[in-house]
């Protein structure tokens, strides 16, 4: 009686553990796979992950199966780990090889925004004592006023100039808040100091800055670079377009990087425009290529899964207007499938690129990553408390971007 007591003990604590691991095992690779792959004609899906899984169509296992071989298609494929155990369908498109020209090379931004950006809101100090017009009214930091009272408000100086020539009177803004078109009545105050109109609010129409180009896609006769966002250096958001242009640019001196210290590339702007910028998004900027750009031959864009942590190379240009292969490692973050952004780490160890920059600075954003002869992304953030560190954004994703800003162009001219 005592063994099979025992013995029912054992079996327990031993299907009790299976589970654990099971449920271990499953909720890993949840957080560790993507909804949905792309794989080249003829290609079975890999899944990088230290759990092994199996892909499957059909009931066929796709390493065995031809069924996935009509490129521009997408297939329902089915998980199993361990090579039996389902957990999850996702999607697949069989897509032709990509090519574009790695570029590496320093450029410089110039864009306006959609109306004028609330950076501030002030006190007026009036005859009656300090007043928030802005603020009372109901303005927030990160708003864009479009217009007062039907005049559309473009820079800086329009705003100012109306609000001095309000009299007083009650304004009607016309505001743009997250994606909300909203209207807000705002009367000025006279200022103490000056005598003039105030409403208390400081706002930006521009911004500028140097970046590095990642690649030209042919295909779409797209160019992209800085793997991130233009964002307002006060609020954090991400600056809305009305207009802008990228030119060449040179690279003229470093500040290095340090710990809790990001260092940067100081440059010149070109006179050579590259094209007029068309989106500014958390995947980069992206314009279509205004005459011609030089290049040596096209590289292979690497699909997010085969991708592996290790050995890589960034291009990137820290003097002049030449780029240079400098060594790095690279490593999937766990979100690395979750996000269109931040997908992977990226370490500098190039013992020449660490003595100029510290690792990696402001300005290199954008720089691409070369493993394995293929693109497989772009440099976006450096990590404050780490300057040999930052962060990477897989090349598909900003090349699944530039297609969509090609596909939009070509539905609005037709």
């Amino acid at each position: 009686m005592k063994i099979a007591r025992f013995f029912v003990k054992f079996l327990f604590a031993c299907s009790l553990a299976l589970s654990i691991l099971i449920f271990s095992a499953i909720f890993y690779l949840q957080n560790n796979i993507s909804s949905d792959y792309k794989i080249k004609k003829g290609d079975s899906l890999v899944i990088n992950t230290k759990v092994p899984v199996t892909a499957e169509f059909g009931g066929v296992e796709l390493s065995q199966s031809k069924a996935l071989s009509d490129v521009g298609q997408s297939y329902s494929v089915d998980l199993k780990a361990f090579g039996i155990i389902p957990f999850t369908t996702v999607n697949v498109e069989v897509v032709d090889e990509m090519y574009v020209a790695v570029l590496g090379s320093p450029f410089g931004m110039k864009l306006y925004t959609e109306g004028v950006l609330v950076i501030e809101l002030t006190e007026v100090d009036t005859a009656n004592g300090l007043k928030k017009p802005a603020e009372s009214a109901g303005l927030k930091l990160g708003d864009y006023i479009i217009s007062v009272d039907g005049k559309k408000v473009t820079t800086n100086e329009d705003l100012s100039r109306i609000v001095e020539q309000s009299g007083g009177k009650k304004m009607n803004f016309s505001v743009l808040r997250e994606k909300q078109k909203i209207r807000i009545n705002v009367t000025a105050e006279i200022s103490k100091e000056t005598g003039n109109y105030k409403i208390g609010i400081w706002v930006r129409d521009s911004s500028a800055g140097i970046g590095t180009l990642t690649f030209y896609s042919p295909a779409t006769g797209i160019i992209c670079g800085l793997g991130h966002g233009i964002c307002d250096e006060d609020t954090g958001s991400l600056l809305k377009l009305d207009s802008g242009e990228i030119v060449n640019a040179e690279i003229i001196s470093v500040e290095k990087g340090a710990v809790g210290s990001p260092g940067q590339l100081n440059g010149r702007f070109g006179t050579k425009t590259l094209g007029e910028i068309n989106l500014n998004s958390n995947a980069g900027v992206y314009s279509r290529l205004d005459g011609k750009i030089e290049f040596s031959y096209l590289t292979e864009v690497a699909l997010k899964n085969e991708i592996k942590d290790g050995d890589a190379q960034i291009l990137c240009t820290v003097d002049g207007e030449t780029p240079k292969l400098y060594s790095c490692k690279i490593k999937l973050r766990t979100s690395a499938y979750h996000s269109k952004t931040q997908n992977m780490t990226v370490t500098v160890t190039d013992s020449e690129l660490l003595s100029r920059t510290g690792g990696i600075v402001q300005g290199l954003s954008g720089s691409p990553i070369i493993q394995n002869g293929k693109l497989i992304g772009a440099v976006t953030h450096v990590l404050i408390d780490d300057p040999t560190s930052g962060y990477a954004i897989f090349a598909e994703n900003m090349l699944e971007t530039a297609q969509n800003v090609a596909n939009k162009q070509l539905k609005e001219a037709s």
